[in-house]
């Protein structure tokens, strides 16, 4: 199967075209973010406030980069567990969130905001955090510096391979193996 590449950000057609198991490579603008981001995030979005990076269309990567070596734009850029953020998605779909890039399952309630809100969520691969730095052209931090490692950095990519596991038509990647594995003779 060949790697579909995307340009970033994200549009309707574009989420619309991707199903569950698709390969995709990944160009252009991506956002960091974890667990203390997200909740800063929403506490503004609570409070009325206004958000320091546009949501709209954009994609946020669930990782809290290690610090660059000396000649290295980024270091290890491994994917976070991205059930943590689970409690803050739904509402940052609304707002226009197109694209999610982490590690594992997410909830049902977050499952049917990206169907309801016609967004992607992609897979990185775990324990491949050095290969996939290596895609990234830049990283500036763009938010909430104090987080350090957790702040939030807008970073250039080329080539990030991800998974699509949950697509905008109620996909699932992980329950269609698990389906496809019990159903073996």
């Amino acid at each position: 199967m060949t790697a579909k590449h995307i340009q970033l950000p994200l549009t309707a057609d574009t989420v619309s075209e991707l199903r569950a198991g698709d390969r995709v490579l990944l160009s252009g603008v991506l956002y960091t973010a974890r667990d203390a981001a997200h909740k800063r995030l929403f506490e503004t979005i609570e409070s009325g406030g206004e958000l320091p990076i546009e949501l709209a269309g954009q994609t946020i990567y669930y990782v809290g980069p290690t610090p660059a070596k000396p000649g290295q734009v980024i270091g290890s850029a491994g994917p976070t567990t991205s059930g943590r953020m689970d409690a803050y998605t739904p509402r940052l779909l609304a707002l226009g969130l197109k694209g999610m890039v982490g590690k594992g399952r997410r909830n049902d309630v977050v499952k049917a905001c990206i169907v309801t809100h016609r967004a992607v969520y992609f897979a990185a691969i775990g324990g491949a955090g050095a290969l996939i730095a290596k895609t990234v052209l830049s990283a500036e931090v763009a938010a909430y510096h104090d987080l350090g490692t957790e702040a939030i950095y807008r970073l250039q990519v080329k080539d990030f391979p991800v998974v699509v596991i949950n697509d905008s038509y109620g996909g699932d990647l992980y329950e269609e193996g698990e389906s496809s594995y019990r159903s073996m003779p």
